[in-house]
């Protein structure tokens, strides 16, 4: 159970006050567990509204609003202890310093300054108030100024120190500060003392009755019952009386005199008793009536002029709606709107002409179950992946070049889209629009340039076979010359019988070896003149650059090059089509061998390296030390019928940056100050492609 309780003198003093008498509950009413709650002049309201605390002890002027608004109940009251004498009643004390020879009457206070505990403390200034009223002085009017300190020790510390000139209190503060050695009593002078047999307290103000323990409306009346028994038989000498400085409890006293403070000083709950009614309003301020009526007249006028331009306004909005409804129906891309919810909220008529689907059956329905369904290899394509959701949940415009929607026939057509957040005038996102294009006839004609780029791949390859075809039959008659000098050989140390077994075996065994060698030949010259499928695969790059020098050899050889291979063992899989990258090898290691034969034999050196990049990539280069590249033409060697020989038709490399631009690579020349020419290209490892897939 929580007991809020009115934090006048601050939290700390609060609890060492109250916490004690929490205790004694907990002990006393069983199977319930108290504390206390420290609440600042502006946080019981909400603590009671709220139904933050159960039990509630407050000055009397708080609990009589709280009566009033929500229904609080008091218990008990408080018996003040105040030296020896118990008091279930106090009041205010309005004091200054001893010094202050000028403050002596409740009028002197008129232009000095006042600080007082709050505006809702019944002692600290409610009650001096009403004094000060009652002498026809208003605080707030009257005062050189009126602040408030929030709590009744720094009030006095205040006044002590000189920086106000007038305090006010409730009654015991200044003796329990006294004896706490935290002031002198003597250091201070009341104003307007009061003398009363049975109260002994300094004062200045009429007596009210003391602060009451009250319980909120939810909390039971049963339970209510047993606390106020075990405050009222708490005995005066308790060890929580004590910790509070009070005498036990009373039962409730009656608190109409504090009704009658609120009333006379026109404090909440009665800040509108006494208001002029409204016969007396019309009395009084007939002239202002009168004003009202004309003004009520012109208002009149107003609103028939204003209604009339709403009617024009109104014409003006439904042109609007039938120019955008005709500017959005003759756009061809296909144009539509979408709630925060994914629901159709317009269409456009290119829109249902692309999908087969009426603008009344998508109106209110799920765009996504409509059009967005399923992915392009027939998979479900979950709403919480869509890129329409995702703009509406983070506000950001978005563009997909490659998807597909579906038709209301359940064909599905290829689209590029973007989608944009829709905005309210007040700037909050309420939806996107949705513009999309059937991309079917540019995908056709893509694929129909692959198609025609693989044919010109296929006949640059074979025109390359043609004319390396004397060097290649050059490396076939080899090793079948070896095949053939090698099976005589063989035929003869048989026929001679003289039991050369072993010899035989091997000559054999050199038979099989070249018989491999030109199968290899053979092999690598028919995968590379083959119509190869678009399918990827992964590739070694390595061992593509060693099967392009198998099939050099020749012109290698007949050229006196010297081929310089610096290959990474741990260079990274590549997802490739293996003939294409081989073209792209040859085509550049023929163009090196053939610059080469500009400069003298000896210093002719192709080098050809592999290494993985830190961005996913494989880098190959091919650096030769021929007469280099002239700059004017560098820029545009990759250039269909751009070329530096004089019988070149330069479409090499133009298939070949072609070839690596569908791999998602690139080629390029590297610029380098020494003597020769450097070509690069990069290509995407497996992972990286899966990654950007």
């Amino acid at each position: 159970m929580r007991i809020g309780v009115l934090s006048h003198r601050g939290n700390e003093a609060t609890y060492a006050m109250w916490a004690p008498t929490a205790t004694y509950l907990s002990r006393v009413v069983p199977r319930y567990q108290f504390e206390i709650v420290p609440l600042d002049f502006d946080e019981v309201d909400p603590a009671v509204k709220f139904g933050q605390v159960d039990f509630i002890l407050v000055n009397p002027g708080i609990y009589v609003n709280l009566e009033v608004r929500y229904r609080i109940s008091r218990i008990a009251t408080l018996n003040n202890q105040a030296g020896d004498v118990a008091n279930n009643v106090f009041g205010g004390v309005i004091f200054t310093r001893q010094d202050r020879h000028d403050i002596n009457t409740l009028a002197d206070l008129k232009g000095k300054s006042l600080l007082a505990v709050d505006v809702i403390s019944l002692g600290g200034f409610q009650t001096s108030w009403r004094e000060l009223k009652a002498i026809g002085l208003d605080p707030y009017k009257d005062m050189a100024s009126l602040s408030f300190g929030g709590i009744h020790d720094d009030v006095v510390r205040a006044v002590r120190d000189g920086r106000v000139d007038v305090g006010m209190v409730r009654t015991d503060i200044l003796e329990r500060m006294a004896a706490a050695k935290l002031i002198n009593i003597h250091d201070f002078k009341i104003i307007n003392p009061k003398v009363n047999p049975g109260f002994l307290l300094n004062r200045s103000t009429r007596l009210y009755p003391e602060w009451p323990f009250s319980k909120v409306l939810h909390t039971s009346n049963e339970l209510a019952q047993k606390v106020a028994v075990a405050l009222l038989n708490m005995p005066k000498i308790h060890p929580a009386a004590k910790a509070g400085n009070y005498a036990g409890w009373t039962i409730p006293l009656d608190y109409q005199s504090v009704h009658d403070l609120l009333i006379d000083l026109h404090l909440p709950p009665y800040e509108y008793s006494g208001r002029f009614t409204l016969l007396d309003a019309i009395k009084k301020y007939w002239y202002w009536l009168l004003v009202t009526s004309v003004f009520v007249a012109f208002m009149l006028f107003m609103t028939a002029w204003v209604s009339r331009l709403n009617r024009e306004l109104k014409q003006a909005k439904l042109h609007l709606e039938q120019q955008y409804e005709l500017i959005l129906n003759s756009v061809a891309d296909g144009i539509l709107g979408v709630d925060m919810e994914g629901n159709t909220t317009f269409a456009n008529r290119a829109m249902t002409q692309i999908t087969g689907w009426a603008v009344e059956e998508l109106l209110g329905k799920n765009q996504h179950q409509i059009l967005h369904h399923t992915r392009a290899d027939g998979t479900p394509h979950p709403a919480d992946q869509c890129p329409v959701y995702a703009t509406c949940r983070d506000q950001i415009p978005r563009f997909v070049n490659d998807d597909v929607f579906w038709k209301k026939d359940g064909g599905s057509f290829p689209v590029e889209y973007s989608s944009t957040p829709i905005k309210n005038a007040q700037f909050k996102t309420v939806g996107s629009v949705v513009v999309f294009r059937d991309i079917s006839d540019r995908k056709r004609i893509d694929e129909e340039a692959r198609q025609h780029q693989d044919d010109l791949a296929h006949v640059a390859r074979l025109s390359t076979m043609g004319e390396m075809a004397s060097g290649i039959a050059h490396e076939i008659n080899q090793p079948l010359t070896a095949i053939a000098t090698n099976a005589h050989a063989c035929i003869r140390m048989l026929e001679s019988n003289n039991g050369e077994t072993e010899r035989v075996i091997d000559v054999m065994e050199r038979i099989g070896a070249q018989a491999a060698r030109a199968g290899k030949i053979i092999r690598h010259l028919r995968q590379f003149v083959k119509k190869e499928q678009p399918e990827l695969s992964l590739i070694d790059i390595n061992e593509v650059i060693n099967e392009v020098i198998t099939l050099l050899r020749t012109e290698i050889r007949k050229a006196g090059v010297r081929i310089d291979l610096e290959l990474d063992e741990h260079v990274g899989a590549v997802l490739a089509q293996h003939v294409q990258i081989d073209q792209v090898i040859l085509n550049l290691a023929r163009n090196a061998i053939e610059a080469m034969l500009e400069v003298p034999e000896g210093t002719r050196v192709l080098n050809i390296s592999t290494r993985n990049l830190q961005d996913g990539y494989v880098k190959v280069v091919l650096r030769d030390t021929g007469p280099g590249l002239d700059a004017s033409i560098a820029d545009q060697l990759f250039n269909p019928f751009v070329t530096t020989k004089s019988n070149g038709m330069g479409l090499g490399l133009s298939i070949s940056q072609g070839i690596i631009e569908a791999h998602k690579g690139r080629i390029f020349v590297e610029s380098d100050s020494r003597k020769g020419a450097t070509f690069v290209f990069q290509l995407p490892t497996s992972q990286t492609r899966e990654t950007a897939s």
